[in-house]
């Protein structure tokens, strides 16, 4: 069985009161409720401290994921590529990209390329991040599009489309159907990584804590909300995935 941040998304019909994600979401949602009120210093003061931090972790994974989104469309396809060179320049770049760890990346290109290019701290971040899960995404986007049967693609050609076309219309609308969990996993998966971009000097949810903590020495309760805040996103994004999920199914099935 395959254990990944997949299996953070509530299962299909699990709508008991005492599900898992329902105990792991509001018990999160009450402790960070709870414990501004019963201690508003610190946790009320840290509170007030890390919105702005959340607002740049989402803009981080959202421009990330929707970027990484197109590299992995245009390297997925050069993955099932007729044309050697193309295929060979696609396998090449995910085989080297899923080599590095993201941490490495993060470095290498602010550091090392960032002289170079001056690029700033949050550029770097996105472009790293979006070259890092690039890889992934392509790996998503190849098997999903070699799991569509041969046949349609070859019944496509046949009636006059060109492989573009049959692609851009037949192949990739039922790829996305296929590639959804996947993606919002990978998703799921950014968004705990952008933590790393705090090494950058980039003001997310983690550097924001961090900046508090610094100055008042209170580590415990500034990663206490921090984890308690992270843990609410993913829970509710990965929520959000199995919704999306469940309804292109029902659609699907009345469709049939």
């Amino acid at each position: 069985m395959e254990i990944s941040d997949g299996q953070l998304i509530p299962e299909r019909g699990d709508n008991a009161l005492f599900s898992s994600w329902n105990i792991a979401f509001f018990g999160a949602l009450a402790l960070l409720i709870i414990l501004p009120i019963v201690k508003p210093d610190p946790y009320w003061t840290i509170l007030t401290f890390i919105p702005d931090g959340v607002l740049v972790t989402f803009e981080v994974t959202v421009i990330s994921i929707l970027l990484s989104l197109v590299v992995g469309l245009f390297v997925g396809l050069g993955r099932i590529s007729r044309n050697i060179l193309i295929n060979r320049i696609a396998t090449v770049y995910v085989e080297i990209i899923r080599g590095i760890p993201l941490l490495v990346q993060l470095f290498y290109i602010y550091f090392a390329l960032g002289g170079i290019l001056r690029l700033s701290p949050f550029i770097s971040a996105i472009t790293a991040m979006t070259i890092c899960y690039g890889a992934y995404m392509a790996e998503i986007f190849r098997a999903g599009l070699q799991s569509i049967p041969r046949g349609q693609f070859e019944a496509a050609l046949a009636l006059g489309l060109s492989r573009g076309q049959a692609i851009r219309k037949i192949i990739l609308p039922q790829t996305i159907k296929i590639i959804l969990p996947p993606v919002g996993n990978e998703f799921i998966a950014m968004l705990k990584d952008s933590s790393l971009v705090s090494i950058l000097a980039v003001s997310d949810l983690l550097r924001r804590a961090r900046e508090y903590s610094s100055t008042t020495f209170e580590y415990f309760e500034a990663f206490t909300v921090v984890a308690l805040v992270y843990l609410l996103l993913t829970l509710f994004f990965s929520k959000l995935v199995g919704i999306l999920e469940e309804r292109l199914d029902n659609r699907d099935s009345k469709k049939n």
